[in-house]
């Protein structure tokens, strides 16, 4: 079925069942903003509206907080009744559904190629946010990916920082059986119900459940099959601690029950919550798959800001977007230090908090090593059904474990993902 057809499904389906709001229209240089996580996104956007206030003092940001899930439904059924002045001048969107969004709503959002300079944020960021060439939104965070490992446990194991530093996915499994001969400790936490670890790997060597054109590549993927092959070499090997679900995973090495987690940037926070295991850390660059192509650097997660085309304040939007994340290099120093959130803007690598040496990691400059990964993660297409797929992966998954061949389960999971895009 041709993806046009697909597309007005989409909208279509955003439209039937949801519920009406009204929202009133913007005052006069006010510009309204929506997204979620008061903690995180909202807070970091509460600073940066402060910021352009100062310098601007005529305009000022309504900004609201909305349940993830509630900012994509009102999004979704404004673009497709084509009613669009409740939105705000601003949205966030999550990366993975980016181009869902421009591809269903064509002229939804505001172009800004030509008044953002894009060679300055990190190259698969601008990626999933162009079309036919034409760039749209303003890139945020970043979800650069991590090993981040016990050094004590390593070391009863006999390994030392070094050892951990550019290994493959194998050289991991290896290390992972030392470790767990020697302490008793499983290597990793793993839900053998959820894909993310395997979007990691698959990403890692430049690749996506699409092609660079968007077309689904499922079966003959050799990123996505060498993902799949190294997941079920762990669960052959025995070093994972199974986890059901968010908190378990989380909990896994919380708890000090296994020697390393890869995951995003983002778990950072969580990690130094552990006060009694400050000098006990350390980072190093993922393992990397045994394919061609393949990198030590990927990522997990992060989303962009993306302004309306019929709001009123659209230049204003823009300008505030293009002052504060894409020249403020101060703000995401601050925004590092307060949320712990890596932008995807290069320049601000540059900055102090950046290089500031962390001491629960052993005085290991951490943000410096993630935002070096930044710029080398690979740019892949998230194409307008990751979400689609990724249940078609994950519903497949536990066929790893029992010894089904690699190659049946990509045909499986090609299968499902047919039926579920078309």
């Amino acid at each position: 079925m041709a993806n046009r057809t697909i597309l007005s499904r989409f909208a279509a389906a955003a439209l039937a069942g949801a519920s009406i709001f009204t929202a009133s229209a913007a005052l006069a240089g006010e510009v309204t903003i929506w997204c979620w996580d008061p903690n995180f996104n909202v807070a970091i956007m509460k600073e940066a509206g402060a910021r352009y206030t100062a310098k601007h003092p005529g305009t000022t940001f309504n900004i609201v907080d909305f349940a993830k899930t509630d900012v994509e439904q009102k999004l979704q059924t404004a673009l497709a009744s084509g009613t669009t002045d409740a939105l705000p001048d601003i949205v966030l969107i999550e990366d993975y559904g980016a181009q869902k969004y421009l591809q269903s709503f064509a002229g939804a959002f505001a172009e800004m190629s030509g008044k953002v300079d894009y060679t300055g944020f990190a190259p698969y960021k601008v990626q999933l946010m162009t079309v036919d060439g034409k760039v749209y939104g303003m890139p945020f965070d970043s979800g650069v990916t991590g090993l981040y490992y016990r050094k004590d446990y390593l070391e009863q194991a006999g390994f030392k920082p070094e050892d951990m530093q550019n290994i493959t996915w194998d050289r991991f499994i290896e290390i992972g059986k030392e470790v767990e001969a020697k302490t008793g400790k499983k290597m990793m936490g793993l839900d053998v119900n959820d894909a993310g670890f395997i979007r990691i790997l698959m990403q890692s060597a430049g690749g996506w459940y699409f092609d660079k054109d968007g077309n689904l590549s499922i079966d003959g993927n050799a990123a996505l099959k060498a993902a799949l092959e190294t997941e079920q070499k762990i669960l052959q090997a025995g070093i994972y601690k199974p986890a059901a679900g968010w908190t378990e995973w989380v909990g896994s090495f919380t708890s000090g029950d296994v020697a390393s987690v890869t995951t995003g940037v983002w778990i950072t926070g969580t990690v130094k919550a552990q006060a009694d295991q400050s000098g006990k850390w350390g980072v190093a660059p993922i393992p990397k798959l045994n394919v061609e192509g393949a990198s030590h650097a990927s990522n997990l997660g992060g989303s962009s800001w993306y302004v309306i085309e019929s709001s009123a304040e659209k230049d204003e939007a823009i300008d505030f977007l293009n002052e504060i994340y894409a020249k403020d290099v101060d703000f995401y120093q601050k925004i590092l230090v307060n949320q712990g959130a890596v932008g995807s803007l290069l320049a601000a690598r540059s900055g102090p908090a950046y290089s500031e040496k962390d001491a629960f990691f052993g005085g290991e400059p951490v943000w410096q090593n993630f935002s070096d990964w930044l710029a080398k993660v690979p740019s892949v297409n998230y194409g307008i059904f990751t979400n689609e797929v990724d249940t078609a992966v994950t519903a497949h998954l536990p066929e790893l474990a029992k010894g089904a061949k690699v190659d049946d389960v990509l045909k499986s999971i090609q299968s499902q993902a047919e039926g579920q895009i078309q």
